[in-house]
């Protein structure tokens, strides 16, 4: 990707965060939503308004009432609150996003965070193309083989998802490293 589609991404990033913050409601999240932007995909994470204590004696009721549930009475509260939001904001959510896709020729994805847990109602699956050689094909047969993943595509999912959680720091140091060289190239002659 060279300096000025990165500007471009970048400024287009800000753009659709700003729009994002602008168009929804007041009263949806307790601050400024999460916005993230990649090529095929925005994602908006908000922030719910915890649990009453009225609501949560109901929460804590329901989840008292369930036979067998493993949830904790905050997961039971998280599970619910999310739902209700989800339910409750369901047609302007849709009006939304289709504004944006049409806008800015991205699939639209929500989610919230309640009681410390992120609760996501829709994400895209992207297939992503990749060579890979045998020694890394015998990595993801062996993840197929030991059933922890149904199939190469699958593994190399889970893959990407241990590195990103186990390596977040770093790849937060790298992704800042990478504005930085492209600030540093904005800043230089231009051809």
């Amino acid at each position: 990707m060279s300096t000025g589609q990165v500007d471009a991404a970048v400024d287009a990033a800000g753009q659709i965060r700003a729009w994002f913050v602008g168009r929804l409601p007041d009263g949806w999240f307790t601050g400024e939503p999460e916005v993230i932007v990649d090529r095929e995909e925005i994602t908006v994470i908000g922030d719910l308004p915890p649990v009453k204590a009225g609501q949560e004696a109901a929460g804590e009721a329901a989840a008292e009432g369930a036979e067998g549930s493993a949830e904790t009475e905050a997961d039971a509260r998280a599970a619910g609150r999310s739902r209700r939001f989800r339910e409750e904001t369901r047609e302007a959510r849709v009006e939304m996003a289709r504004e944006a896709e049409m806008r800015f020729g991205r699939k639209v994805s929500w989610g919230v965070l309640s009681e410390g847990r992120k609760v996501m109602f829709t994400t895209l699956s992207v297939p992503v193309m990749t060579r890979l050689r045998q020694a890394e094909r015998r990595v993801l047969d062996t993840l197929v083989e030991a059933g922890v993943a149904r199939s190469r595509s699958d593994a190399l999912a889970w893959c990407v998802r241990l590195v990103g959680e186990h390596e977040d720091s770093w790849l937060s140091s790298l992704r800042d490293a990478l504005r930085h060289v492209e600030q540093v190239r904005a800043e230089g002659p231009r051809s």
